[in-house]
């Protein structure tokens, strides 16, 4: 695979200058030249892992992706950096290795050999001068030097270092069998460090968001053309990789009508004629960081029945008073719990849901049969991104319509990127399963199925937690704007 640059969400240029007059007969004149004014922050990443080890010295030890041919075949699999390189790295390329001596405060990047008929099939791979420019790494050696730095290293460690290592399967072959390794601490060190994002991540989040929204701007213009799934898949895949998004951070999720009531959707291949809506989650990638957008839509720019409008607009108010509470030291599962709440309140107006009292319905998980997952989650790295712990949580203190995740629920806070997704979902294997439950008496399945031809209505913001509040990343046209660029289609 023939290297290249990775893509910026703000070009660069080639020169920039400083200039500063401290008096008339004295002046300082600076000229940057090259690519490395604005490179992956891969030093601050390592840095920032070393402080979450706590550890003063020790070699952390992490290989790339490498290349992989399908089985049976001579053609390789498509690349996808791996991830938690990719965070120490900045480095989009496969087959290479990364180590970061703690003590020293050294990270080295090991690139491949350069191969001869590789250069002539495929292009010449990644040069040493070419990734010492282009990278925030100390420095670069070729991977035949891998073992003996290994080696010198294990020779010369303190005492009590450790080699860190993310799984036990990575570690290199021909070195000795008894090494000081440890493939238990590295991983929730990571996990913890891409919690919150740096301002370089956020930029790349914010040009997945803005290509993204191209995207679906996109499709909406061109939706009343449109006769089956598959176009709305074609149609957003043409818009991002026009704009350089190459890669999806997921899979498309073209559901209309019915199929939007499958969560996560994929054959996207079925007529849109008849359809009361489509359900579109879709997201861009940008220099490997991820983007994660739904919007819910009727293909004409008219809600064809109040049923379909009543639902979108319980959904919308769901959204928008979950984005409003975000910022700095809220909970997270607070907003989920009012998600709920309105939901509630909003299918006992529509009659869908029965009972004395919302807090009754709310307690006996009725709603979770309508909204079956949670409101969120992190992005980043990848679109369900790792933390220290997740956003949401479970115990036997919570109430049944919680989504379970894990054992705790920890606090927003600035730096943070997360989705906002409430849906409301009428699946006709949800409902026949609801009928067996206690919660049954709470339904009115009469009216529940009125609405199954709906399938089911998701909005999806992603959020960054601010020192003052929050800013909405997404780009992506929702409510009125949307349908109106609909309408204003030919």
């Amino acid at each position: 695979m023939r290297a290249r640059a990775p893509e910026n969400s703000l070009p660069c240029p080639s020169r920039q200058e400083a200039m500063v007059n401290v008096v008339d007969s004295f002046r300082i004149h600076l000229a940057v030249t090259g690519t490395s004014l604005d490179k992956y922050p891969a030093k601050q990443h390592a840095r920032n892992v070393a402080r979450k080890l706590q550890v003063s010295h020790g070699l952390i030890y992490i290989d790339a992706q490498p290349t992989v041919n399908w089985p049976d075949s001579d053609q390789a699999t498509p690349f996808r950096q791996r991830r938690y390189f990719y965070y120490l790295s900045g480095v989009d390329e496969p087959d290479c290795t990364l180590t970061y001596d703690i003590a020293l405060d050294l990270l080295t990047l090991y690139v491949p050999d350069f191969d001869l008929h590789r250069a002539i099939w495929m292009g010449p791979t990644l040069t040493r001068e070419e990734a010492q420019d282009r990278y925030d790494v100390d420095r670069v050696l070729y991977q035949s030097a891998l073992r003996g730095e290994l080696e010198a290293w294990l020779s010369e460690r303190v005492q009590d270092s450790l080699l860190y290592m993310v799984h036990g399967t990575d570690k290199p072959a021909d070195l000795p069998v008894e090494i000081p390794l440890d493939t238990k601490q590295l991983m929730p060190a990571m996990n913890t460090a891409r919690t919150l994002k740096d301002e370089y991540e956020i930029r790349m989040i914010r040009k997945a968001n803005k290509v993204s929204g191209l995207a679906h701007k996109q499709l909406l213009e061109g939706i009343r053309k449109m006769s089956n799934e598959s176009e709305i898949e074609g149609s957003f895949l043409d818009t991002c990789v026009s704009h350089g998004a190459h890669s999806q951070a997921y899979p498309i999720i073209a559901a209309s009508g019915p199929n939007a009531a499958v969560l996560h959707y994929g054959r996207n291949n079925e007529s849109l004629h008849g359809k009361p809506l489509v359900c579109v989650d879709a997201g861009a990638e940008w220099n490997c960081y991820a983007s994660d957008v739904t919007r819910t839509f009727p293909l004409q720019g008219e809600w064809p029945d109040q049923y379909t409008k009543d639902i979108y607009q319980l959904v919308e108010q769901m959204q928008e008073e979950c984005i409003k509470l975000i910022r700095r030291g809220s909970r997270f599962l607070s907003l989920h719990e009012l998600a709920h709440k309105i939901a509630v309140d909003g299918l006992l107006a529509l009659g869908v849901l029965k009972g004395d009292t919302p807090e009754e319905i709310l307690l006996s998980g009725a709603s979770k049969v309508f909204f079956p997952h949670g409101l969120g989650h992190h992005v980043g790295l990848e679109v369900h991104d790792v933390s220290e712990s997740s956003i949401m949580a479970k115990s036997q203190q919570i109430a049944p319509y919680h989504s379970p995740c894990t054992a705790s629920a920890p606090l927003l806070e600035e730096g943070m990127v997360v989705t906002v997704e409430p849906g409301i979902y009428f699946s006709p294997l949800a409902l026949a399963n609801a009928r067996k439950q206690a919660f049954a008496r709470y339904i009115d399945f009469d009216i529940a199925e009125k609405y199954i031809h709906i399938g089911g209505v998701r909005i999806e913001d992603d959020i960054l937690v601010t020192a003052n509040g929050y800013e909405n990343l997404t780009t992506a046209p929702k409510g009125e704007e949307m349908l109106a660029i609909i309408r204003e289609s030919s």
